[in-house]
């Protein structure tokens, strides 16, 4: 169920935040093993799950904006691409995330050359991943917390 007052809207980015948090730790965690490709597909497994279970908590999957009134649903579709975002209500699949992480590109090459320098490299690989999990989540937080607030704004200025 979509954020109804202000109030719940900004803890329900402070619960997604931390959400995240917890996802980059197990990407670090999986980026200390020594397995090539490991980290990479850890990362777009975590993602996949995490994507689309923000967009559900702020009501911007594909079936709730789906279910929206037509005027509403209008006023969402333009915050998203104003914001211009590539996950919010959209199918997130591994191509898609594929692209994001290629956006992350020098990040998780770092990431990958790194984890074979014996215990320092393993360390920076593991906060190189930490560090670019929680750049994607969070950017994708704040993207949802903005389209979110706009669509309780709109719904709040007809009663005003």
């Amino acid at each position: 169920m979509p954020p109804r007052t202000l109030a719940e809207l900004d803890a329900l980015r402070a619960e997604c935040k931390a959400m995240v948090t917890r996802r980059a730790g197990l990407s670090a965690g999986a980026a200390v093993l020594p397995v090539p490709g490991l980290d990479i597909g850890a990362d777009v497994s975590l993602l996949l799950e995490m994507i689309p279970a923000i967009n559900r908590k702020f009501g911007l999957s594909p079936e709730q904006i789906e279910a929206l009134d037509p005027q509403l649903k209008k006023i969402m579709l333009v915050a998203i691409t104003s914001i211009g975002s590539e996950l919010i209500g959209k199918l997130v699949t591994r191509p898609l995330l594929l692209k994001l992480l290629q956006r992350v590109g020098l990040r998780l090459a770092t990431k990958s050359a790194a984890k074979f320098v014996p215990l320092l490299g393993q360390a920076l690989a593991a906060s190189v991943s930490f560090g670019a999990m929680k750049l994607i989540g969070n950017a994708h937080v704040d993207d949802c917390y903005e389209v979110a607030k706009k669509v309780l704004q709109a719904r709040e200025a007809p009663a005003a």
